[in-house]
């Protein structure tokens, strides 16, 4: 009898352990962990912020409940140029927005954004993903207290607005153009004067004419801000920007503060992001064009030959002084380098001689 009891008692006491146990575990499942975005774009901004929030919804559905990430767009919670220390200082978890908007931080920080002249979207991708990028990425924003990631890509971009043709390298002289990162450098050995605004204020500074011409995205985004109504002639290449990695930054405090599987998922839905947001710029430009074209009569302009020529030729100045600033910038230059130039000779009979023949079709 005694014997009975005693394993009666023992089994009811467990039960009530892991009855406890079981209500730790769902107490620690549902426990909810707050993080803040802050972006460099306008709020729901069509494929920029919107990309910014479609990586905040990942998360939070991927992880059932148990994260929230709320976004707020440039000025709401701080000014546009400022989500990178926001985010290093930990005012916000996780930051969204283009590495070369920080080259006051690191002039090497723009390699990770895009280069003129430079590679393409998929060429990034393979790159950092694949060719020792992410890496060194990482290796440079440590310092900082952040952890870099692919958040999204534009693809191949417009060369700009302009209130006034282009016709030689002399009409590029005193030109003020709204153009970051390193196409700023190349503009300035043009002799023209690079401006870096926020997306939200171009619209408003073109028109005025406090600057004279204006780069921003490609097709989508440039109908979305009007810019249309502020300038006549819309060139293109984007010699500037081939294919622009958007960047997700992430305060790394907070993410080594995560269990294991929510940093995979933080990690894994930044690389969501940036696939849906090229695939979404590739599937909205066309028809933004045609309307641009049909319905606004936007003058389409290349850029004449000789001004691509000696836009190439500074680029390569820009690039190799940049490469010569200190030795980690030169290790990023040469990783870069050398995955570009075996991307063109695989490039030139693959995805560019296949579209010379398909076109000729």
């Amino acid at each position: 009898m005694k014997r009975r009891e005693f394993i009666r008692k023992a089994g009811a006491g467990s039960l009530v352990v892991g009855a406890g146990l079981a209500g730790v575990r769902t107490a620690e499942a549902k426990a909810e962990i707050k993080w803040k975005m802050v972006t460099t774009w306008p709020r729901n901004f069509p494929g920029l912020g919107t990309g910014a929030n479609k990586l905040a919804k990942v998360i939070n559905e991927m992880s059932g409940g148990r994260m929230h990430v709320k976004v707020y767009g440039a000025k709401e919670l701080v000014p546009a140029f400022e989500v990178f220390d926001a985010v290093a200082r930990g005012t916000a978890e996780i930051g969204h927005g283009a590495a070369y908007y920080w080259k006051g931080k690191s002039e090497t920080a723009q390699f990770f954004s895009t280069v003129p002249f430079g590679m393409t979207a998929q060429e990034m991708n393979g790159w950092l993903y694949f060719g020792g990028g992410l890496e060194l990425w990482r290796e440079l924003y440590k310092p900082f207290g952040l952890i870099p990631a692919p958040g999204g890509n534009t693809g191949m971009q417009m060369g700009g607005w302009f209130n006034k043709e282009i016709k030689s390298v002399r009409d590029l002289k005193g030109l003020k153009m709204r153009i970051p990162g390193l196409g700023g450098e190349v503009l300035k050995r043009a002799g023209g004067t690079p401006v870096n605004l926020p997306g939200g204020e171009l619209f408003t500074s073109l028109q005025s004419g406090a600057i004279d011409a204006t780069e921003w995205v490609n097709p989508y985004n440039d109908l979305a801000f009007g810019l249309f109504k502020a300038a006549k002639y819309y060139y293109y290449p984007g010699f500037h920007e081939p294919g622009t990695t958007m960047e997700a930054i992430i305060n790394q405090k907070a993410f080594i503060a995560l269990p294991k599987d929510l940093q995979a998922i933080a990690l894994n839905a930044c690389k969501i992001a940036n696939q849906e947001m090229l695939a979404e710029y590739t599937a909205r430009n066309p028809a933004a064009l045609k309307t641009l074209v049909e319905k606004h009569k936007v003058d389409i302009r290349t850029y004449p030959g000789d001004v691509l020529e000696t836009l190439r030729k500074y680029s390569r100045e820009v690039v190799e002084e940049l490469a010569r600033k200190d030795a980690f910038a030169k290790k990023v230059h040469d990783s870069y380098m050398d995955f570009l130039e075996g991307s063109r000779e695989w490039g030139s009979i693959s995805d560019f001689a296949y579209l010379q023949a398909r076109d000729k079709a």
